[in-house]
């Protein structure tokens, strides 16, 4: 079985450092870059469309520490929003039509002011999702999360690598799959996944290892039937999600020397069809410390967006829906193939 895997940050690691993870993508010789793939499509400047959903990542505190995990999230991450940042969120909110919260981390139920944060929002009548690694569920403290979720009607997105659990033990680690089983159950109890119930329960695929993912369509047949045969859980959805070269994966590709491969998979499979779905140009994304992103790959970079207002308290849409959104190499992740977005493939 896998050893336990520590954050590169712990590690003190080269690649806890988002200049040089940059870096490290900028040395490869590719066949083009994606601001050039983008204006031969004639999509350059890639500009915002309608911003619909707010994501805040409310920290990188995780009971987990996967072996993909774009965040480089863990136990010994200290990093949290306090209330105060959440109450800014709150405030810009309230300035806009906004209709989703999408709410991240880590595992952003750990961070002290979740519950309070998803009650204030639904308070404001927003669509909240959490993003659940499952296994929180399970730990003692959080017993009655499931409830709290499905009382305030919260849409549970959960990361769940294969219905194997040889396949997701080796990307998340040892027993994650047995408690990601549990907590899927116990969240079907209460009437995720059942037609009509409200309870929207959908499932994340990320490739293990360094390919693209197959068709979201058929695998969400596929897992369908063997997690209902094997274990009767039911799920609305399947999203299928490239695996981002930066952080953690990225010092996983370099260490099995499959970054160069990958990279060129990703540029040789640009596919100009998912330019039109591509998530940084309807969210925002809010980094743990109140500071906007284009999308929680930018915010892991630490490449702000463009407008002179870079954080919360200085919320201003209306420059912000005008912003020229900011690129670099890691995008191929999201227009490769069928394309990638927080809510899945962007083609059929």
């Amino acid at each position: 079985m896998k050893e336990t895997l520590s954050t590169l940050v712990a590690g003190q690691r080269r690649l806890a450092s988002s200049s040089e993870q940059l870096a490290v993508l900028h040395q490869l010789t590719l066949a083009q870059d994606f601001d050039a793939a983008l204006s031969e499509v004639g999509s350059y400047p890639l500009l915002p469309t309608t911003i619909d959903t707010l994501q805040i990542n409310v920290g990188k505190l995780c009971n987990q520490t996967c072996l993909h995990c774009h965040v480089d999230a863990g136990p010994d991450r200290r990093e949290v929003m306090t209330r105060e940042t959440m109450q800014q969120c709150l405030d810009a909110l309230s300035q806009t039509t906004i209709a989703t919260v999408d709410v991240t981390g880590g595992a952003p139920e750990l961070n002290p002011h979740f519950r309070w944060l998803v009650e204030q929002c639904r308070a404001l009548d927003r669509h909240v999702i959490d993003r659940c690694n499952l296994t929180v569920l399970d730990l003692p403290s959080q017993t009655d999360l499931s409830e709290f979720l499905a009382v305030n009607q919260v849409e549970v997105v959960c990361s769940l690598p294969h219905y194997r659990e040889l396949n997701t033990d080796r990307q998340r680690g040892d027993g994650v799959f047995a408690k990601s089983i549990r907590g899927l159950q116990r969240l079907n109890e209460l009437g995720y996944g059942d037609a009509g119930s409200g309870l929207r329960l959908v499932l994340v695929a990320n490739p293990v290892g360094a390919f693209l993912p197959a068709g979201q369509k058929s695998l969400e047949q596929e897992w369908k039937q063997e997690l209902g045969r094997r274990y009767g859980i039911r799920f609305d959805a399947l999203y299928t999600i490239t695996n981002m070269p930066i952080s953690r994966f990225l010092d996983w590709l370099i260490e099995s020397t499959n970054l160069d491969q990958y990279m060129e998979r990703l540029v040789t499979s640009f596919n100009p069809s998912t330019v039109a779905g591509l998530m940084c140009r309807n969210i925002l994304s809010i980094g743990w410390d109140g500071s906007i992103y284009d999308c929680d790959f930018n915010q892991m970079l630490e490449l702000p967006v463009t407008t002179s207002a870079r954080h919360i308290r200085d919320f201003d849409l209306h420059a912000l829906q005008s912003r020229e959104i900011v690129v670099d190499r890691h995008c191929f992740g999201c227009t490769a193939g069928a394309g990638s977005s927080c809510s899945g493939a962007t083609t059929t």
